[in-house]
């Protein structure tokens, strides 16, 4: 998108045909360009309308609501001068709904708002547009209505919308429609009279199973529904309700058995309805997330929501000790009944409660626990940024595969952004490590760190053989072990000890690590979008700002407005650092988790005011009462009071549990 570089060679040439030189210039030209917008250098994009002269960065563009367009010469137009759809007036009084998600909006074209140049009644999100463009692809990316590619396409080129030259997702994924190969074979009438079991079938006889016949997806064997013949037509209750209403219900009688009138109750008229839910569209989950991050996460947040479609709404109920966080969560990720396919949900339990009592839980306070327990286990090494450290009882109880898989579960399922990976081990999992160089920071072991420097800081040829003689075991048992001829040489034999300590030393462990973050599809998403991944898993969210946390939390219910400025007020003071309670603490006190997960909180957070002294938190529903009181000074002393002794008495039991 830069304004002043241009694809002077060849495809395989510098980076695509962008060659390093010209790449330099336009660095050096942009680092003299002030961003319109956040007023900072390295604004190297600039509006094509002539006579404007604002430039800026590209993420600074997408906030401002400016256009670029992925086609042509790609061209970027700021917001003045953006293209807009010229829509003659029209006669729409009501709302309509995106044909993508189904949510309502009014028809008029806005720059979240964008009209088919096909279909004349076919509105769109924006995010809905950009969410389908990338999983269907050019080949697959067409008018929801009429079908229509090449109008529909060059017209949303025009507006902005980047579709990518890749085939659909659904067509690049391994055995992808493996499950329309195989024939629904279960008996789902309310009562099954044959005594071998539902998924009994038993060809040419009564116990053969007859699928419905507009859904295929339920069926009932023949004497459970009293069916004469496989070639009698049957529709299971929930086609029979849908025909019913739609008032061709006539029409279906025809297909009814002979005897159907005198039949009374048929059992088939009391089958069980298997849930048939429609999927929420990636245009209606984004725009929750717009209203809980920053335009970064929004990219993040859609390639993890593409994960999650392959999430069935069968849940899964894990029984979890938060007092032994680790132990109970590996208990439930390897029961041979859990799927990590299915949705979880979490009830919490006591080790010393004698009546086995179990109390609802938060999934993401569980996943966010989760996480700051792997970050401190030891199978990772290093102090901020860590890599895979060498275990060989946790390799050996294969710990390594079910960390990589609970860290997979948890970013598919709503979990926090893990934050520890060294940027060595993200480069190995995304580019393998054959590709990749490690740092001295990457070394834990203060014996091997200082091998390494003793060698590095060698002056001459005799300093350095003094050196290699001084651990001349060590790299000789290493492996690294080798003849220097120059002085030179002490890099190459530098780089190779720092392969062997961070890398090769840990094959088996990250290979087993590897396999378990195959969880869900999760390590193909990585090595396919690295940028994306290295965001959440290399780095810690930012603490939220006062303005985050006050558009975070919505107000379902009538509230006092009075609590409301003090809550509004609360959050300006801890932002401004006067207050023991910090933004972290808040989120925590409310939803469990410290920051705002990649694919945000489900639900979406929300406030109420009650008439009571101390606020609470309901971590399930990522609900946060309010207290109403008479004064300010009064409602921040309950608030403090509150959450620092909730997070204090929750740390203590933990913390109770390790020393024990």
């Amino acid at each position: 998108m830069s304004s002043g570089i241009w694809q002077r060679g060849k495809e395989e040439e510098g980076v695509y045909g962008f060659l390093i030189e010209d790449i330099r210039k336009e660095v050096n030209r942009a680092s003299k360009l002030k961003c319109c917008i956040c007023k900072k250098n390295g604004a190297s994009i600039g509006c094509v309308a002539p006579r404007c002269k604002r430039s800026y960065h590209y993420p600074c563009g997408l906030q401002r609501e400016c256009i670029f367009q992925f086609t042509g010469n790609f061209e970027s137009f700021c917001w003045n001068h953006r293209p807009v759809q010229i829509i003659p007036p029209n006669n729409y009084r009501d709302s309509l709904p995106c044909t993508i998600c189904l949510e309502f909006i009014e028809p008029i074209p806005t720059y979240n708002i964008l009209r088919s140049p096909c279909c004349k009644n076919a509105w769109f999100h924006r995010d809905c547009l950009q969410v389908q463009a990338i999983n269907a692809g050019v080949f697959f990316f067409r008018c929801t209505i009429c079908n229509n590619s090449d109008i529909f396409q060059q017209e949303m080129l025009r507006m902005g919308i980047h579709i990518p030259e890749k085939d659909a997702s659904w067509e690049l994924e391994e055995n992808a429609y493996q499950e329309l190969l195989q024939h629904y074979e279960r008996c789902d009438v309310r009562r099954c009279r044959c005594k071998e079991g539902r998924e009994y079938n038993a060809p040419n006889s009564k116990w053969e199973i007859k699928r419905c016949q507009c859904c295929g997806s339920s069926g009932t064997h023949l004497a459970c529904s009293s069916l004469r013949s496989w070639e009698q037509n049957w529709e299971c209750l929930e086609c029979r309700s849908i025909i019913y209403n739609s008032g061709d219900f006539q029409k279906a009688k025809k297909h009814a058995l002979p005897n159907s009138n005198s039949m009374g109750i048929n059992d088939c008229l009391l089958e069980e309805s298997s849930p048939k839910l429609l999927k929420q569209s990636p245009g209606a989950q984004s725009k929750d997330l717009l209203r809980q991050g920053s335009k970064f996460r929004r990219e993040i947040s859609t390639i993890l929501i593409e994960i999650g479609f392959q999430i069935k709404k069968k849940p899964k109920k894990l029984y979890i000790n938060k007092a032994n966080i680790w132990n109970s969560a590996l208990d439930g990720l390897k029961n041979q009944n859990f799927n990590p396919s299915f949705t979880i949900e979490v009830a919490y339990i006591n080790e010393n409660d004698k009546f086995g009592r179990e109390h609802p839980g938060s999934k993401q306070e569980f996943l966010s626990l989760l996480m700051q327990h792997l970050e401190n286990s030891s199978l990772f090494e290093g102090s901020l940024s860590k890599n895979l450290s060498l275990n060989s009882q946790a390799l050996k109880e294969n710990l390594y595969y079910e960390a990589g898989k609970m860290l997979a579960i948890s970013l598919v399922h709503g979990g926090p952004s893990p934050g520890f990976f060294s940027k060595t081990l993200f480069n190995c999992l995304a580019y393998g490590p054959e590709n990749t160089q490690p740092i001295l920071d990457d070394v834990s072991d203060f014996d091997v760190v200082q091998v390494i420097i003793r060698i590095n800081t060698a002056t001459n040829m005799d300093d350095l053989n003094s050196a290699i003689n001084e651990c001349y075991n060590y790299l000789k048992l290493i492996g690294c072990l080798k003849v220097t001829r120059t002085l030179s040489d002490k890099y190459h034999l530098v780089n190779d000890i720092l392969f062997y300590h961070v890398i090769k030393r840990v094959q088996a462990p990250f290979e087993s690590f590897k396999q378990g973050l195959k969880t869900l599809g999760v390590l193909e998403k990585i090595q396919t979008y690295p940028e994306a991944f290295c965001s959440i898993l290399c780095h810690k969210p930012e603490a939220p700002s006062a303005k985050v946390l006050s558009d975070l939390f919505t107000v379902h219910t009538l509230s006092d407005v009075q609590a409301l400025g003090f809550w509004n007020t609360y959050l300006q003071t801890v932002e401004g650092g006067k207050s023991a309670t910090t933004m972290e603490d808040i989120l925590i006190f409310a939803t469990g988790c410290s920051s705002i997960p990649p694919t945000g909180f489900k639900p979406t957070p929300s406030i109420e005011c009650l008439h009571m002294d101390f606020p609470i938190g309901n971590k399930c529903n990522n609900c946060l009462a309010l207290p109403m009181t008479s004064t300010y000074k009064e409602f921040q002393e309950n608030m403090d009071f509150a959450i620092r002794n909730t997070l204090r008495l929750e740390k203590e039991e933990s913390s109770h549990y390790t020393e024990r």
